[in-house]
């Protein structure tokens, strides 16, 4: 009898295991839903970029009042996190866990160390991020055009709160270094009209949808008029009075995260965000070194086969300076990236078992971003993947955009690299929103520096040039290891990472100023690039020696990417989990 109880007894245990395990499950997707909808009342431009409308009318207040409240939020989720067992649970829920885990406790750092307090950076921020608008929000109904103009109306109050919290910053010595802020009156300038439809912001107005009257479209143009004159542009002019006349002049004259207020372990932080790894700065700097070296040995050997007779230098100028390499019009540039991106999107099939239904459109940097951004750059699809995503060429000073470097850059923004990557990550309609929209740029920029070298394989780079220009930003991400350590770590001046940057790369002069002051600006975000694609390629090298004639790339590179955005730590497991699953696949094959 008591055998019988016992057995009954061990019977009961084992069915309250998945029981319990349920109730841990249903806690830790309540949490992850009560959370998403906190993030999206208190962000609404967020909101709407991912498809919720219910806030469309508004902008978020990001007084410092709110950010100590969102702090205080976060850190009760944070706890209440922890109170689940994470051990307990299936190993997919396992991963949602660290996930969620790691967006609360970096959203807890950013506000402990007064990141809050420096809301833009050398090329980007709120004051650019705004003028996106236009092409962000939904555009079909009076509504519609109710709720934009309501944000219009908001932006004045946002931004007297972003300028009061970098006077906050100003008082403690957390603030951009001045140098990285000069010429920024470029993208605020063109937002100061004095003629409202020459606005970028009034662009709805030009053109509404049929089913808007005549009555209706009269009485919105007035009221969007109104809302720019009297709201956007007064906004915009006294921000840029704020930088002009306070911000820049009382500025840090340091570059460095470490001479920030707690600067050591700001940059250690950022770095441990940005990496998903733990490694040093100084263990970063000396991989950067190695890598530089490398890469520099396969520059020579294509040096070397188109005969050029000089020196390393002087074929840098070479390229940098012989009108061959450089379009004449911007048209002519924004033609080539599409071809570019044309032809490898023919081959993609050849390289993915499974695409995006998303579509894409290459476009240039808007006039009023252009002079201090970036060569190019991806802009994800907005409304929750509603609308395209983007492919940005910067058509700016076509002088330093050379064509060389443009078919490395269209593969990283555009296909296999970003938009590829972005687009599926939309698509994963099975995972919770916040991995969905997450973006872990170690995973994120390392995938899109191994597209880039991905395409060698596919037959992209048609002759030397092109690939010197793959390997000129290959170079250019292992700098980005040297310099940014040194800056934010080492003490480097600004003219020291120029210098390096300048001898080891083809990068236009003007690109080499931009992108040290992006790097200076941003510490520790240029890291994920070399690193993530060092991890990617050593894991496919790991899975192609693992399983010799059983290695499928099409599966390995869809398993990379069905998971969304995650840390390179966990992607050494999905890799493991695909070899194990794909082990003796061949053979099986064969007995069937």
């Amino acid at each position: 009898m008591k055998a019988v109880l016992r057995s009954m007894l061990a019977a009961a245990l084992l069915l309250c295991v998945p029981a319990q395990a349920d109730n841990h499950v249903n806690a830790l997707h309540d949490l992850f839903d009560r959370e998403w909808q906190f993030r999206l009342k208190e962000f609404p431009t967020f909101a709407t970029y991912v498809g919720v409308h219910n806030h469309n009318d508004k902008l978020g207040d990001v007084s410092a009042g709110a950010e100590e409240r969102r702090f205080q939020a976060w850190q009760a989720f944070l706890k209440e996190l922890q109170a689940i067992d994470r051990e307990g649970l299936p190993r997919e829920e396992q991963v949602n866990y660290s996930l969620f885990e790691r967006q609360l406790t970096d959203a807890i750092a950013a506000y402990t160390f007064g990141a809050w307090q420096i809301p833009l950076n050398a090329d980007s921020g709120f004051h650019t991020a705004f003028a996106r608008m236009p092409d962000d929000v939904p555009l079909a109904t009076v509504k519609d055009y109710q709720d934009y103009i309501a944000r219009l109306n908001a932006w004045p109050r946002y931004v007297r709160q972003q300028i009061a919290n970098m006077r906050i910053g100003l008082e403690r010595g957390m603030t951009l270094p001045a140098v990285t802020l000069a010429g920024i009156d470029d993208s605020l300038s063109p937002h100061v009209v004095s003629n409202v439809s020459q606005s970028v912001f009034f662009s709805p107005f030009a053109k509404f949808p049929d089913s808007i009257s005549d009555a209706e479209r009269d009485a919105l143009v007035a009221a969007g008029r109104k809302a720019i004159s009297d709201s956007v542009v007064p906004a915009y002019a006294s921000l840029r009075s704020f930088l002009r006349d306070e911000y820049i002049p009382g500025a840090r004259t340091t570059i460095g995260a470490s001479e920030l207020p707690d600067g050591k372990n700001y940059y250690r932080q950022r770095i441990e965000y940005f990496t998903t790894l733990a490694l040093t700065a100084d263990e970063i700097h000396e991989l950067g070194l190695s890598e530089v070296r490398r890469i520099r040995a396969e520059m020579l050997a294509v040096i070397e086969s188109v005969g050029f007779d000089g020196s390393f230098e002087e074929f840098l100028y070479f390229l940098r300076n012989d009108p061959q390499f450089y379009a004449e019009t911007p048209e002519e540039l924004l033609k080539e990236a599409s071809h570019i991106a044309k032809t490898m999107d023919g081959k993609l099939p050849s390289l993915f078992g499974h695409l995006p239904r998303l579509p894409y459109g290459v476009a240039p940097v808007p006039e009023h971003m252009a002079p201090r951004y970036t060569a190019g750059r991806y802009v994800p699809a907005a409304q929750g993947g509603t609308q395209p995503g983007w492919y940005w060429v910067n058509t700016y000073k076509l002088e330093s955009r050379p064509l060389y470097a443009l078919p490395a850059l269209t593969l990283h923004e555009a296909v296999p690299g970003h938009h590829l990557q972005f687009a599926l990550s939309l698509e994963q309609g099975e995972q919770p929103p916040f991995r969905r929209f997450d973006y872990i740029s170690a995973f994120g920029e390392g995938w899109g520096l191994y597209a880039e070298w991905l395409g060698k394989e596919a037959g992209i780079y048609e002759d030397p040039y092109d690939d010197f220009g793959r390997l000129t930003y290959e170079m250019w991400r292992a700098c980005r290891l040297v310099v940014d350590t040194g800056i934010h770590s080492k003490g480097w001046t600004r003219k020291q990472a120029m210098d390096f940057m300048a001898g080891n790369t083809a990068l236009s002069l003007h690109e080499v100023e931009t992108e040290t002051d992006r790097y200076i600006s941003w510490p520790a975000q240029a890291l994920s690039y070399k690193l993530g694609e060092l991890k990617i390629r050593a894991l496919r090298k790991h899975a192609e020696k693992a399983l010799g004639a059983d290695f499928d790339l099409r599966a390995f590179h869809d398993a990379l990417l069905v998971n969304g955005s995650v840390t390179l730590p966990l992607l050494e497991e999905i890799v493991e989990r695909f070899i194990t699953e794909h082990s003796g696949m061949r053979e099986a094959a064969g007995d069937r």
